[in-house]
């Protein structure tokens, strides 16, 4: 009998672990086996007793806290605080910043899928909708991107829209003569506009997100705030925000920028201020910007402000006429037509009062930037990237219907099947991150690490949407002129690639690095206590910690093994969430432990060295993110009322996000530097009966891809608030007319067809009659009626203005353009002269 009492052992400390258990449950536990195996071992009651009293005093240790405190914990928390890396006030302000929503429950091990269902899923009031309906359907209207292009400007009368209309002035409350929309309106503003062009979108979001706008509601004066907000919200002032250095690009905390506290004139008097030199770039408005926000190191070397000679990265709000500042010229980025340009300056005299927050604000600037943008970080990048897949969605999914090859709808090619499938699932999926993100801005968080999610995911899978839909569309795609919807797209995907941080270094620096430590329920409290020399703190953080690992591996090993069937799922058999979705919520469980262990030990093997394991850190970060993305996936599905039509859209993103969460799982484990773990990480706890998940199926992919190339209630939601011009001159509404043409005339094509093989009309030789000879056979031969060839011959109109390109002069007009110029040219330089 002692043997089936040594058999129980692991499976009670499994029970134990996976139950999360706390340590005097683990005591007892380990008091009643012992007690068990010694009867049944025959011991004496001598020796039983012996036994127990050494276990008591053991467990005692570590169960009186006082006892553990000086004999266990006194010691690691010294080796600890002599381990722990040095931190920069920076690195520390970066750390600390923020909050925590949903991705902290993902790494936990544990998700409360309770609590996201609970989240509210955003909506805009009747002030945001009619806004979005009627002022910003207005605007793209107004814009003409190819018109622009060749000005390389928005017109006048988009400007003064802009200005007049208060675009510029969403974020601003109301007191201040702003909107005072919410951040999902703002993200469904920057969303549509992005559906027209590039150029209004970021003219509109770079205000209301990364300009001073929002630093100055959360850290302006009274002073400031009364001054500037209003000047903002009407369009008075326009704003850029001067942040990257050349020589500080995603490294920002480095800015070589800098200003030195000193005396000097202004207004006519001496006053207290700084001398500020500065040399910026890409800074968005910065050619037409009216005030700018700039970020430098403050120096104070004459203790003129206090004791510490470095007061660290301030943030000044400085209007661009200010002596000694230098704007106006301009960068082309991708030959996109928002201004962006340069801001220098060298010994420039500010008073204090420009600082944000006036001169008590001295040196937080960091902090600041990093608490405040992440907002803005939630909204712009994913909001215009968004709104550019939804277009490419709309439009290569009607060109795909329309452009006929081999007698055959290219989007019914399974080559093409493939690259409409993506287009639709990335799209429907970075949108449901988009909103769902959005929505936590609203409930008050300042998601750092989710701001640095959405923005690398949103933007990569937008790169891979409008890539496939060029492949779609061809060598439509490859002529820029006004017919082509996806050429300045395509021209512009790498800024949001690049801007706001690169994306390789968000990947493999941040969403890990940075998520680890804010994301982890014990890592951050243990740095603190080890700063602070909090032994209390420290030892119950990490007796918490052990705990938290311990449980987790007992968790994805039970998981694994059962292929997390037995896992809980929200409201248990009823209908909480969709049936169709029970199993991505147990398999998600099952991913979020067995990524809290994979990332314990990591840290506890690698240590600080993990940081510089760029490769392992972006595949763990990976797996954060997917997870988060399936999650927002299914938030989604539940909130639009679990709409049967939209289900494969669904399927097909949760199995991409796990399928390569799961590939990340293994590139982490067959690359871990420590191969005994490695073993046990593959075989024991993440992957004990295999991997199971494999790419989403091809019958799902030609569900999803169906949904794109025909009009229905899934395409209108998928593709939401795409700006759709009536004018058949304009691609987009070309396409729209051309769909419901072609969906109208296939019927009567295949008509044409079949009695063509049965032989009841000879089409001839069709020479010189054009692709749509045979349709003026069949109605001469009276296959079908005069009402039929009117179908069939509009289909044809719109299609051939679908699929047309753009030609121009030989020289694209630059001749003529220049023989206009010249004569101007000459007669002003007389007139100098």
């Amino acid at each position: 009998m002692i043997w089936w009492f040594i058999a129980l052992l692991p499976p009670l400390a499994i029970a134990l672990a996976y139950g999360r258990a706390p340590l005097f449950a683990w005591a007892g536990a380990g008091f009643a086996w012992l007690a068990a195996v010694g009867w049944a071992g025959g011991w004496g009651p001598a020796a039983v007793a012996a036994v127990l009293a050494a276990y008591a005093m053991l467990a005692g240790i570590f169960l009186l806290q006082p006892v553990r405190r000086a004999l266990v914990t006194a010691p690691i928390f010294r080796a600890f605080r002599a381990a722990l890396p040095s931190m920069s006030q920076t690195e520390r302000d970066a750390l600390e910043a923020g909050t925590v929503w949903w991705e902290g429950e993902l790494f936990r091990g544990a998700p409360a899928w309770s609590k996201l269902l609970a989240y509210p899923w955003p909506k805009l009031t009747p002030e945001e909708r009619a806004f979005l309906d009627y002022e910003t359907s207005e605007l793209c209207r107004l814009t003409n991107d190819w018109q622009d292009n060749l000005r390389q400007d928005l017109s006048p009368e988009v400007w003064q829209y802009i200005k007049d209309q208060g675009f510029l002035g969403m974020i601003i409350p109301k007191e201040y003569g702003g909107k005072g929309f919410s951040a999902y309106a703002h993200s469904q503003v920057v969303t549509k506009l992005s559906t027209r062009a590039s150029a209004p979108a970021i003219t509109v979001m770079v205000p209301n997100s990364l300009g001073p706008a929002e630093l100055l509601l959360h850290y302006g004066t009274p002073e400031q705030k009364s001054h500037y907000l209003p000047r903002l919200a009407q369009g008075q002032e326009i704003p850029a925000f001067a942040l990257t250095s050349p020589w500080a690009g995603s490294d920002a905390a480095s800015i070589p920028d800098a200003g030195v506290v000193c005396k000097g004139p202004w207004q006519g008097r001496e006053v207290l201020g700084m001398r500020v030199s500065f040399d910026k770039r890409y800074i968005t408005l910065a050619p037409v910007c009216t005030v700018f926000g700039l970020a430098f190191r403050l120096y104070d070397p004459d203790g003129l402000l206090g004791a510490e000679p470095d007061l660290g990265i301030t943030c000044a709000l400085v209007p661009a006429a200010h002596p000694g500042v230098d704007t106006g010229r301009r960068h082309s980025p991708l030959s996109g037509i928002w201004m962006n340009g340069p801001v220098r300056g060298t010994d420039v005299f500010m008073p204090l009062d420009f600082i944000i927050g006036g001169p008590k604000m001295a040196g937080q600037g960091w902090r600041m930037l990093m608490e405040s943008l992440a907002a803005g970080r939630s909204i712009s990048l994913p909001g215009s990237n968004t709104g550019m897949q939804k277009m490419t969605a709309r439009a290569v999914g009607a060109y795909a219907r329309v452009r006929y090859q081999f007698k055959t709808a290219i989007g019914r090619f399974e080559g093409v099947e493939e690259a409409l499938t993506r287009i639709g699932a990335n799209t429907y999926l970075s949108d449901a991150a988009r909103v769902m993100t959005a929505g936590a801005i609203d409930l008050g968080e300042k998601p750092s690490v989710v701001s640095a999610i959405v923005k690398y995911h949103v933007t990569e899978r937008a790169r891979q949407t409008v890539n496939d839909g060029m492949d779609v569309i061809g060598g439509k795609g490859i002529c820029l002129g006004p017919q082509n919807m996806l050429g300045r797209a395509y021209q512009q995907i790498p800024v949001g690639i690049t801007v706001e941080g690169a994306n390789i270094l968000t990947r493999s620096l941040i969403l890990f690095g940075q998520g680890a430590i804010r994301c982890h329920p014990f890592v951050l409290d243990e740095m603190h206590a080890a700063q602070a020399n909090a032994l209390g703190v420290f030892d119950e953080a990490f007796w918490g910690h052990i705990g938290y690992t311990v449980s987790n591996a007992a968790r994805a090993l039970v998981m694994g093994l059962t292929g997390s069937h037995f896992v809980g799922v929200p409201g248990g058999n009823t209908n909480a969430i969709a049936p169709e979705t029970r199993r991505y919520y147990q398999q998600l469980t099952r991913f979020s432990a067995a990524f809290a262990f994979l990332a314990d030990i990591s840290m506890g093997t690698m240590g600080g060295a993990l940081k510089r394991k760029e490769k392992l850190s972006a595949r763990l970060g990976d797996i954060l993110s997917l997870m988060y993305l399936a999650s927002a996936v299914l938030r989604r599905y539940e909130a639009e009322g679990r709409q049967a039509a939209d289900a494969p859209l669904m399927h097909w993103a949760i199995w991409d996000c796990m399928f390569k969460a799961q590939n990340a799982f293994e590139g982490v484990i067959a690359n871990f530097p420590n191969k005994f773990f490695a073993t046990l990480l593959r075989r024991i706890v993440v992957f004990p009966l295999g991997r199971p998940y494999v790419v989403p199926s091809d019958q799902l992919g030609h569900e999803v891809a169906k949904l794109l190339i025909e009009p229905s209630a899934t395409r209108d939601r998928l593709t939401s608030d795409v700006y759709l011009p009536t004018d058949l001159e304009e691609p987009a509404g070309a396409l729209e007319a051309a769909l419901a043409a072609t969906l109208a005339a296939e019927p009567i094509e295949a008509k044409v067809r079949r009695a063509q093989k049965e032989g009841r009309f000879d089409p001839g030789l069709l020479v010189g009659g054009g692709v749509d000879a045979v349709w003026q056979r069949a109605l001469e031969a009276g296959v079908i009626t005069a009402d039929e060839f009117a179908v069939l011959r509009r289909r044809g109109e719109l299609r051939d203005k679908v699929i047309r390109v753009d030609d121009f002069p030989y020289d694209f007009g630059l001749r003529a353009a220049l023989a206009q110029i010249e004569p101007q040219a000459s007669a002003a330089v007389k007139a100098v002269a």
